[in-house]
């Protein structure tokens, strides 16, 4: 059955996507190479990671949503949008092959007159050199003459109540100004306004801009968060103040790490070209360098607060509440969570973890227990660390179970708790 849309890809990136366009009236197939997502989702199961909820999922199968293994599908779309997940490679570059491996399969089927948009993250000349040749040499067809090709990069927020695709501008940038037209025909069925780039070089590096900034200014608030615990400052009061300032400045909160699906990226690294520009961005590196060490952080604070009751990290019992890497959703992409759990079992802890989105959880290849009375576990821990703060935690009432709480989000009422 021909579809408007075919997404390439039903992960974080995906599905959202496939649900934005589904709802509005969009003929939509998602292809996915993994048998066991693709039947989940044909049968009504939402991933676990919270992407989608059940309900969500049933309307989408309702409006005609449609999940396949077979890439002949996509040859029937007049639009394809791969949506692969780019994660950082062992030398801190983008892995770029799910791209590839998605554009190959597009290219056996790609037909004349289709619009193909990448989503995913990318560096800036990916369009261009890296998906363009795939798809040309693999359809024999030319970019911007037989098919249009644009950037668009993806400005989802998990979780987030307020912002959604309708309402969060879509950034474009095509190969020509055919193709930029062509995008902007197609995010204008899914978003209420569509923002032009120059090319997609300028889309691409959009996206670079906005993950980058994110990343240095939540290193800068986990730098003071140092400084500020360790020069008797309450850094969130602090932040409280700061905030009310209507100009010159955006408050950022810090936490035990930064996770997620959006990586800080140095365009130093550009490995699919072979080469890289020969200087780094110094304050990105500085950020990740930062971010990267606020784990550790939390352990040495957990060690402290033990050992200044009399206990030691070792035989003690800890456990952890919230181990995504966003509230109030079950994804755990990149979640500090885990390397705090297994850097606390190294040292002889008796972990146990709580989250309401996650049922079952591993660290280190084994099982970790997971807390079905919540305020019972935390009467019976040693010590209780607060990971990720979901709305169904009430703070003040675990506070008051707890024998010594470390609240690393700065969510619980103030002197109920030790702070970050």
């Amino acid at each position: 059955m021909p579809a408007d849309l075919a997404v390439i890809g039903l992960g974080p990136l995906g599905l959202p996507l496939a649900q934005a366009a589904s709802a509005a009236g969009i003929a939509t197939v998602g292809y996915d190479p993994d048998d066991r997502a693709v039947d989940g989702l044909s049968a009504g199961r939402p991933p676990v990671d919270g992407t989608l909820t059940a309900a969500a999922l049933r309307r989408m199968l309702a409006a005609g949503f449609r999940a396949t293994t077979d890439p002949a599908e996509l040859g029937r779309a007049r639009t394809a949008v791969i949506c692969v997940r780019t994660p950082l490679g062992e030398d801190s570059s983008l892995d770029l092959r799910p791209v590839g491996d998605a554009a190959r399969a597009l290219a056996a089927q790609l037909r004349p007159r289709t619009t193909v948009l990448l989503e995913s993250a990318a560096y800036p000349g990916t369009t261009e050199e890296y998906l363009r040749p795939i798809l040309e040499e693999g359809s024999g067809l030319r970019a911007g003459r037989d098919f249009h090709l644009a950037y668009a990069p993806s400005r989802l927020d998990p979780g987030n109540r307020r912002y959604g695709s309708a309402n969060t501008p879509q950034v474009i940038g095509g190969l020509t100004p055919a193709c930029t037209e062509a995008a902007a025909a197609f995010y204008g069925r899914i978003t209420d306004r569509v923002v032009r780039a120059r090319g997609p070089r300028e889309a691409e590096t959009v996206k670079l801009l906005e993950t980058n900034y994110r990343h240095v200014n939540i290193a800068l608030v986990n730098e003071m968060a140092v400084f500020c615990h360790d020069t008797g400052v309450d850094l969130w009061d602090v932040i409280r103040c700061a905030e009310t300032k209507p100009f010159g400045y955006q408050p950022f909160r810090p936490g035990p790490g930064v996770g997620g699906h959006g990586v800080p990226i140095d365009p130093n690294y550009l490995a699919y070209r072979g080469r890289s520009l020969g200087y780094p961005l110094r304050m990105v590196e500085l950020a990740k360098e930062v971010n990267d060490r606020m784990p550790r952080y939390v352990i040495q604070r957990c060690a402290l607060l033990l050992n200044e009751h009399g206990k030691a990290a070792r035989g003690a019992r800890v456990l952890l509440l919230g181990v995504t890497y966003k509230p109030d959703i079950g994804d755990q992409a990149g979640s500090p969570a885990r390397e705090i759990a297994a850097r606390l079992l190294e040292m002889g802890a008796q972990l146990s973890y709580h989250d309401p989105y996650v049922p079952q959880w591993q660290v280190l290849d084994r099982p970790v227990p997971r807390a079905d009375s919540l305020y019972e576990a935390t009467a019976g821990a040693d010590l209780t660390v607060l990971l990720q703060h979901h709305r169904t935690y009430d703070l003040q009432g675990l506070a008051v179970k707890a024998q010594l709480l470390l609240d690393t989000r700065g969510a619980s009422p103030a002197g109920t708790a030790h702070r970050l």
